[in-house]
């Protein structure tokens, strides 16, 4: 009767240490993905902010601009 006392033999030694092997090349591949798949969804989130950044920068370039022209109207009026 095998109670769980028994002693270990080399080949259920072996057979512990392969079956962890697996386990934590398993366990380290998840790992793995789940940094890349973290990194691919954070790049694309940075990506969209940089392209948002850049088109708020252009249109408060344009406003910027227009308010330059506005106040160099009232500042110097046409000659009459």
């Amino acid at each position: 009767m095998n109670d769980g006392h028994e002693p270990a033999t080399k080949a259920n030694i072996e057979a512990l240490r392969e079956a962890l092997r697996e386990q934590i090349s398993g366990t380290e591949t998840k790992l793995l993905r789940a940094f890349y798949d973290f990194a691919k969804a954070n790049q694309h989130r940075v990506s969209e902010l940089e392209g948002s950044d850049a088109t708020l920068t252009r249109r408060i370039g344009s406003i910027e601009g227009r308010l330059l022209e506005v106040e160099r109207r009232l500042n110097m009026p046409p000659a009459a």
